[in-house]
């Protein structure tokens, strides 16, 4: 019999206060770096909490629902494209569509937010509808071949830039504030955090929630009560894919570039990493996990261009000795799921 390892350090902080201390940890070091002038680190903490979005995008499907996807990079890279596409049409005032009436681009944030909520909705509505058919490593290899099939998609797409991506050369709009602020624009993305965080903490508690575990955990009991896995599992995956593409206009938005590689299978191994390093089914867990990732990259990365065997060592610790990840190690021993 193969016995599994965790190791539990003991910590004073209880689930709730280690959340509260993750929660506030991103704002304190934003506000220290701006009045020490280190605009670097205020764009780290940007990054952290962006990638951080794109973690619980993945969190709900992988951590409250069981959906392993391997392709979560094609949200993140058609929230891009939505940013990339509609910025550049306003930039060199050239419609998206002329005829029957005319469609123009647009730099305003909350637009370019509703609409990459859109695409990456209807794209993980019709990628789930075909993925979710499967399951095991099937479902894997699906949503690994949608998210291949839009980056070589995008290397075709000679209008928006091919290969060589799309450069964007003045930041979208947010009515009153000063986008070009490093501060402020982390200010963006730190609030549209929080209201993602308090929504999928009322998510894994509403009934949904609760049956959405009920399908992970035994989905013939939820079918025999009358309850449909197959559209539990759909609405959850929309859900993820929705939050995974926001993630992904503001990362276009803070580098003011979009590029094919948005949509690598790469950087779906990322988003999974943010999660399985954070704690998977963890509320908080894609937060610390972002945090430990961005900044060993700012701290590892200047050392040595393989800085990954650093983040492969913590990530295999974790995997065999840290049983619910960064977050379950550092709470209160005995604790479960918050």
């Amino acid at each position: 019999m193969i016995r599994s390892h965790s190791l539990k350090l003991e910590s004073p902080l209880s689930s709730n206060s280690l959340n509260v201390l993750l929660y506030f940890i991103l704002p304190c070091i934003a506000f220290i770096a701006y009045q020490a002038g280190e605009t670097f680190l205020i764009t780290l903490s940007t990054r952290v909490a962006i990638f951080a979005l794109a973690g619980i995008g993945l969190n709900i499907a992988l951590g409250y629902g069981g959906l392993v996807s391997l392709g979560h990079a094609a949200f993140f890279g058609l929230g891009g494209y939505s940013m990339g596409i509609l910025a550049s049409h306003a930039q060199d005032y050239v419609p998206l569509y002329e005829g029957i009436f005319t469609l123009p681009g647009t730099q305003s944030m909350p637009i370019i937010w509703l609409v990459a909520l859109i695409a990456s909705g209807i794209a993980a509505f019709i990628i789930g509808l075909l993925s979710l058919r499967t399951s095991g490593v099937y479902f894997i290899m699906a949503t690994l071949a949608f998210g291949q099939m839009l980056y070589h998609f995008a290397i075709s797409w000679s209008r928006y830039g091919g290969e060589d991506g799309l450069v964007i050369y003045s930041r979208n709009t947010f009515p009153g504030l000063d986008t070009l602020d490093p501060l402020q624009f982390f200010l963006i993305t730190f609030v549209l955090l929080s209201v993602v965080l308090y929504f999928t903490s009322r998510l894994r508690f509403s009934p949904f929630g609760m049956g959405l575990k009920a399908v992970r955990q035994a989905p013939g009991r939820v079918e025999a009560i009358g309850v449909h896995p197959m559209k539990v599992r759909l609405i959850a995956f929309v859900i993820s894919g929705m939050i995974t593409g926001l993630a992904g206009a503001l990362y276009a938005d803070l580098n003011r570039f979009v590029s094919p590689e948005m949509f690598g299978w790469q950087l779906s191994g990322e988003i999974m990493i943010f999660v399985i390093l954070g704690g998977v089914g963890r509320l908080f867990g894609p937060v610390a996990g972002a945090g430990v990732f961005v900044f060993l990259e700012y701290l590892l990365g200047g050392l040595s261009d393989f800085w990954h065997i650093y983040l492969g060592l913590i990530l295999l610790f974790v995997v065999l000795y840290g049983k619910g990840g960064i977050v379950s190690m550092l709470s209160k021993k005995g604790e479960g799921h918050e």
